[in-house]
């Protein structure tokens, strides 16, 4: 399903909102891209600059990855929302020749321009994307007790929702892998500011954030040096993309994760970061007894 078709997709134009402040924590910042940054309105054009400390910050997240491939060998994942971020972590992944797998969600209700990115990588890289989609059935039982779009009704619902869709084809995803590497960083949202390179996701894993400390002005400045592939949805406002249904262009200015859910008032996260989100109870919703317990992992972010 696309945005259009979408009841739930805002149709409403944000190009044209004021730009705030360029160091809020989370905002998105059309200042920075300076002439021949990029195409005009393009992503790149808003965001891609170099600031002082990218190649240190770059040559890190580098070594991280390298470690991640000597200490884990076969058991580290790359779980790729498609994300600009974690296209930028496949890209690196593939010109380091990094021995580290490549695995993402089809939830069912993801953007086509998101799937488009599938035959993208392959075709650019030669790495092949394993996916992980829903068990019919259950996405069967929610629909019907449910409905189709039940996700603004409630919190719960949203979540039980993300249960179904996310969590239970991550905890698959995730089955006898030892780390997974994930697109988080510290300037994404306030819940997310702690994020270390690793940490132990709950669950027996080691869960591995290269990209932590960078800048989103970082991201689109790596994107323009290499021609890394993305989402073109980024350029229209869109800094954080997940289900067609729950994703909106934001207000230059407001927080990455606002377009997310953006009818609740809540921390904007589905469950797949736990130690970076407000991850449902057990008892929240009658799918979460069966998708809770792996409630640690996952994308799309």
């Amino acid at each position: 399903m696309s945005a259009e078709e979408s009841p739930l997709v805002s149709s409403l134009d944000r190009g044209a909102a004021t730009v705030s402040s360029l160091d809020a924590p989370g905002a998105v910042s059309a200042i920075g891209a300076g002439p021949g940054a990029g195409a005009k309105g393009s992503a790149i054009g808003l965001y891609a600059r170099a600031t002082p400390g990218f190649d240190e910050r770059l040559a890190r997240t580098v070594e991280v990855l390298r470690q991640v491939a000597a200490d884990f060998g076969p058991g580290a994942l790359q779980s790729t929302s498609l994300g600009v971020e974690d296209m930028v972590i496949t890209d690196l992944i593939a010109r380091h020749h990094l021995p580290i797998a490549l695995a993402t969600l089809d939830t069912g209700m993801l953007h086509d321009e998101t799937l488009a990115l599938i035959p993208r990588i392959r075709n650019r890289y030669g790495l092949e994307v394993e996916v992980f989609t829903p068990v019919r059935e259950q996405v069967l039982h929610f629909v019907r007790a449910n409905g189709e779009f039940p996700m603004t009704r409630s919190v719960e619902l949203r979540k039980a929702c993300c249960g179904v869709r996310k969590l239970e084809p991550l905890s698959r995803m995730l089955t006898g892998r030892s780390a997974w590497i994930t697109g988080l960083r510290r300037e994404q949202s306030a819940n997310r500011a702690d994020v270390p390179f690793r940490e132990d996701d709950g669950q027996g894993r080691t869960k591995i954030n290269p990209l932590a400390e960078w800048r989103w002005a970082d991201v689109w400045h790596y994107v323009q040096l290499h021609d890394v592939p993305y989402n073109p949805l980024h350029d229209q406002f869109m800094p954080s993309i997940g289900c067609a249904p729950c994703t909106r262009a934001i207000a230059v200015g407001e927080d990455f994760r606002a377009g997310r859910w953006w009818w609740e008032d809540s921390a904007k996260e589905c469950g797949l970061h736990a130690s970076h989100s407000d991850a449902p109870s057990a008892t929240e919703s009658p799918t979460s007894a069966t998708t809770t317990s792996h409630a640690t992992s996952g994308a799309p972010v």
